[in-house]
């Protein structure tokens, strides 16, 4: 696992990578000695340890960059884990998990390293990561490829005035080109907010008038 180390280069996170307090403690004890989340942690200047998190110290919100789930019994991944859908680094080894849906990381834009066991497979298959490589019983998947970038079959995927964006490990999403908005962005300009909450206003200002003198004239009836 020593061998894991040099490979783990620092990477950029975005100032609201934040979350996942609950998933810190879905195992019991702290980040395991050895894993490749202990060892991301160690080679990162102002981090700590919360439970088998790994997190920035000191900044507000708190940032959550690994996470170590390995040897937790896990047969599929738990509950809340897309409160941490901003980590960068996952350890799942160790674990009895069956296959993991497709979507399973939906979001997880910026996981550039994971390890799981050799019953699966990298999430969106080996082409959604630059490096796939074994390491004991585990696989390790790292730098997460942009599948937009990589085919151009998915172009036609996305609508006009929309571009192809990465949503996680094989995973796209189509955003809207500004200023397009709306279903298959067929919408131009901005949201018409001030006329919305007006229409909105007026209609439950309506409807509850109507309830009340509804109410009122039953209340009077003998």
């Amino acid at each position: 696992m020593g061998a894991v180390l040099p490979l783990l280069l620092p990477l950029l996170l975005p100032p609201w990578a934040a979350g996942g307090a609950a998933v810190c403690g879905r195992c019991p004890g702290p980040v395991r000695n050895g894993s490749i989340v202990a060892q991301y942690c160690a080679s990162q200047a102002g981090t700590e340890s919360e439970g088998r998190c790994c997190r920035e110290r000191g900044a507000r919100p708190e940032r959550l960059l690994g996470l170590d789930l390995s040897d937790c019994s896990l047969h599929s991944l738990p509950p809340g884990l897309a409160e941490a859908a901003a980590i960068v680094i996952l350890d799942l080894t160790e674990n009895p998990l069956t296959p993991l849906p497709n979507g399973s990381f939906l979001g997880f834009t910026h996981l550039q390293h994971l390890m799981v066991p050799l019953a699966l497979e990298c999430p969106g298959g080996s082409n959604a990561w630059e490096n796939v490589t074994m390491h004991g019983k585990s696989w390790l998947c790292q730098g997460q490829r942009n599948p937009c970038n990589s085919s151009g079959e998915l172009a036609w995927l996305c609508p006009e005035n929309a571009a192809c964006a990465p949503d996680g490990p094989g995973l796209v999403q189509c955003l809207c080109d500004s200023p397009f908005h709306g279903y298959k962005c067929l919408r131009e300009g901005t949201f018409p907010m001030l006329l919305f909450c007006g229409i909105l206003g007026a209609i439950t200002l309506s409807l509850s008038l109507l309830l009340w003198g509804t109410q009122r004239r039953k209340a009077k009836t003998p």
